[in-house]
């Protein structure tokens, strides 16, 4: 077989099938078979034609996991019919973001699936420095490892630490991912979502409490969480900028907070309230290996799972019919993994 089936958005709210030559891996490439590949916002966001950083035509998904079926020259890291996760970003390792190891933030990167093709293909051709090994996980899981890296990082960037009081905002996969790990790591976690159902997704799925930020008394449920106080480092991953202008009212005296969620446009922060604070407020991009080690461990461990974030699944072959009314328009869909 020398041809293979890709899934195309060609323009916003347009996808359409093709058939492309299966590549051939260059040298420090490797040439993989998709199993699974999971359906990211940034997936949505560039259907309706609102991402970021984004060009048209574009095979989407950066959310893989497949298997290793051709090595380029050279290559002693891999063998053949090993399963792996994509670490998508692909970065110049020359930039100064780089030479100082955070090549999430390269300024020259380039992330499979959204600057170059991506795994809505049946094969792809990765280069081998952004393979993870990941035998023994289940392909559902490893095409999640991705998403909770990134949580993972939003985590590390807030420097969480055993007994912190962290307030999650927006139960979407990347605000459960960090939820999830900020648990592990021994942290006291409080997340707020304004969907019933998400809520009761996080105390089903995570074990943590959930309170909804549109009652008139949130900011009483938060302070009862913590001792009275407000919390002392918040993480928003909803993107929404009302939600994220707002984090500042939600920080105490001294507190730290990370975006993690994008909004494209401007935030208006109340610079009183910033200030009286002395709050810390940075940006979380991405991932880095670092971020993609934690994870695999911590799925070793039991303590990260595909149920934490995992609502539905769909087929390969049936994406393009399905992707608008099952994917787009689905106000249940949490995360979704399509099955090759």
């Amino acid at each position: 077989m020398t041809t293979m089936n890709a899934l195309v958005c060609q323009e916003p709210k347009k996808l359409i099938w093709t058939i492309r030559d299966i590549p051939a891996p260059k040298e420090n490439e490797a040439l993989i078979k998709i199993k699974a590949v999971g359906i990211c916002g940034t997936d949505i966001h560039a259907w309706g034609g609102n991402q970021p950083f984004f060009n048209y035509p574009r095979v989407l998904g950066h959310e893989i996991c497949g298997e290793v079926v051709v090595l380029g020259k050279n290559i002693r890291t891999l063998h053949q019919g090993q399963q792996v996760a994509v670490i998508p970003y692909v970065a110049c390792q020359q930039c100064p973001a780089c030479l100082s190891g955070k090549t999430n933030c390269c300024e020259a990167i380039s992330v499979i699936g959204v600057h170059q093709d991506g795994g809505f293909s049946e094969y792809l051709s990765v280069p081998v420095s952004n393979l993870l090994p990941a035998d023994g996980i289940d392909p559902e899981a490893a095409a999640l490892i991705e998403p909770f890296a990134i949580s993972a990082h939003a985590v590390r960037r807030a420097a969480i630490q055993p007994a912190d009081q962290l307030l999650v905002v927006g139960a979407g996969p990347i605000g459960l991912g960090a939820a999830a790990i900020a648990h592990a790591d021994g942290a006291h976690v409080v997340m707020a979502d304004t969907s019933p159902a998400r809520r009761e997704h996080v105390q089903h799925c995570l074990g943590v409490t959930a309170l909804d930020p549109s009652a008139a008394d949130f900011t009483d449920q938060l302070r009862a969480q913590f001792g009275g106080a407000l919390a002392q480092k918040v993480i928003d991953a909803t993107g929404n900028p009302q939600a994220m202008n707002n984090t500042v009212n939600l920080i105490r005296h001294g507190g730290v907070i990370v975006f993690v969620g994008l909004h494209k446009g401007e935030l208006q922060i109340p610079d009183p309230e910033f200030h009286k604070k002395e709050t810390t407020l940075m940006g979380s991009r991405n991932a880095t290996e670092e971020d993609f080690a934690k994870v695999g461990r911590l799925m070793a461990e039991g303590k990260l799972n595909a149920t934490m974030m995992l609502t539905h699944r769909y087929a390969f072959r049936e994406l393009a019919e399905v992707y608008e009314p099952e994917v787009i328009n689905n106000r249940g869909l949490i995360k979704g993994v399509i099955a090759f």
